[in-house]
């Protein structure tokens, strides 16, 4: 039997849910129904591009949707997630999963309670590098990220903690699985009033350590990850989705490029969430997996502004 379509939107069609709406435009077993933002003159310019119906209300937007992306500024995440899911809505919602703890949880305990899926946009869980690590580590002992950005011009409600290494963060954490020890941070202002360039540096119960750096006032693009094991570590590149794995082999250090066969993270991500929908099935990364990061991001950015 044909799957049926599953009826989808995107709330906030900026500079990322425009993406959301292209891709839900072009699955097989999505059918892009609806747009909503606040500006109905950018609602109408997507849906004149992909489809669906244009609504400056959340109301209407809801009672058209069986599963929707929100791609809106990071504070309104619960109120426009709450409505959704009340209105029996399955949630894809853009990281960070909200800008507090309290809203994370109360997005979490909602969606439980109407038996709607929540999952998070942690998309870099959906690159074709993360089965490569996933199927190659083991026991990791140091993990070094870098991700580095020129100046966005958005998500300046946040900084680059929240905008950006919360993408590695939740990495670390789904490939480290033990409890956090010790965090060292530090963070610098430079075109805004919030950290626009960090570090932090975690220890973990287990003994592993991860180094992760996030600029977003860099000349150039850089996504990458070392994980370092005893055997073996592997350097790949999210970006270029491209990597090589270094194992020693005697008193030598034998290299081999690891194969990845590349597609588009966010196609993958929003196609899994669609399925996800479908079937009723529990989502990669949860509304937990997004609060658990939250709150690990909230810690690192406590302790910079601490030390301003």
């Amino acid at each position: 039997m044909e799957q049926q379509k599953v009826k989808a939107g995107v709330a906030g069609v900026g500079a990322i849910g425009q993406n959301h709406a292209r891709i839900y435009s072009e699955l097989d077993h999505a059918d892009l129904v609806a747009v909503y933002d606040t500006d109905v003159n950018r609602a109408k310019e997507i849906t004149a591009k992909y489809g669906g119906t244009p609504t400056q209300s959340l109301d209407d937007f809801a009672a058209m949707v069986d599963a929707a992306s929100v791609a809106t500024p990071t504070i309104t995440h619960r109120e426009i997630g709450s409505k959704l899911l009340e209105a029996n809505c399955h949630v894809l919602v853009e990281k960070p999963i909200a800008d507090s703890r309290d809203d994370a949880k109360a997005l979490i305990d909602l969606a439980h309670e109407k038996g709607k899926i929540l999952q998070v946009g942690h998309i870099e869980r959906f690159n074709p590098v993360m089965s490569q690590l996933e199927a190659r580590l083991d026991a990791p002992k140091f993990i070094e990220s870098h991700r580095l950005s020129p100046f966005p011009k958005r998500s300046l409600d946040i900084g680059v903690v929240l905008d950006l290494m919360i993408h590695d963060l939740e990495i670390i954490l789904h490939l480290v699985n033990s409890e956090v020890k010790h965090i060292d941070a530090v963070g610098i202002p430079v075109l805004t009033h919030r950290e626009d360039i960090a570090n932090a540096r975690l220890r973990f119960e287990n003994g592993c350590v991860a180094n992760i750096t996030a600029s977003r006032i860099s000349p150039e693009r850089l996504r990458k990850i070392r994980v370092f094991q005893n055997n073996a570590y592997l350097s790949l590149d999210y970006q270029d989705q491209g990597g090589w794995i270094y194992r020693k082999e005697g008193m030598e250090i034998a290299r081999e490029e690891v194969e990845i066969e590349r597609d588009e993270p966010l196609k993958l991500e929003l196609a899994s969430f669609i399925d996800c929908a479908a079937r009723g099935q529990s989502p990669k990364v949860t509304g937990k997996h997004g609060a658990a990061a939250l709150d690990l991001a909230l810690e690192i950015t406590s302790l910079i502004e601490a030390s301003w």
